[in-house]
């Protein structure tokens, strides 16, 4: 995520991202809320009263992104290979989870959205299969609809691949994105 968030050009910032509510700016800042909130989790600890949530808004992002979100991303990676992080329970979104919940919620946080703004920017994604995988198993519990029906919009609606498809391309439907998106232009 460090390496993609680099290469986004302050140009960029206003571009469309396959996350339809949010322009890459938007998601990058969503992408700073995610990160503190999962390392808060991690830490067993909880957000401040006044701390921002993971919610996407560019104009929060401030003149010291570039540095902050890479270092809180730095720290995130730590927490969570602590093994402690992955037992017991901690908070997330204001739920109580078990800690291997949360866990790979916060992987699949990072592979989608590393995913969206690869795709925005026209870099390259690389992920290995079995993180993918393991945020397959995750999202795929969210891909019924009756789940869909109660998930209050974290997932669009599942975009169908073609058997075979690569465990990426997999993970990328079963969030709601079509996995042949492209930036416009």
């Amino acid at each position: 995520m460090t390496a993609l968030l680099d290469g986004v050009s302050e140009e960029e910032l206003s571009a469309q991202t396959p996350c339809p509510k949010y322009s890459l700016g938007d998601l990058i800042d969503h992408i700073d809320g995610l990160s503190l909130a999962f390392l808060v989790a991690a830490r067993k600890a909880t957000l401040p009263g006044d701390a921002r949530g993971p919610s996407g808004d560019a104009s929060r992002l401030g003149s010291q992104w570039r540095t902050r979100i890479p270092a809180r991303l730095t720290e995130l990676a730590a927490a969570w290979r602590d093994p402690a992080a992955w037992e017991g329970t901690t908070q997330a979104g204001g739920l109580e989870m078990p800690g291997a919940v949360v866990g790979i919620v916060a992987l699949d946080e990072l592979v989608v959205h590393g995913w969206d703004v690869a795709r925005a920017t026209g870099q390259d994604f690389d992920c290995p299969d079995e993180l993918v995988e393991a945020c397959v198993g995750f999202v795929n519990m969210s891909a019924t609809p009756q789940a869909r029906a109660e998930d209050n919009g974290l997932f669009g609606p599942v975009v169908e691949v073609p058997v075979g498809a690569s465990p990426l391309d997999r993970l990328v439907g079963l969030a709601g994105r079509d996995p042949s998106w492209t930036a416009p232009g």
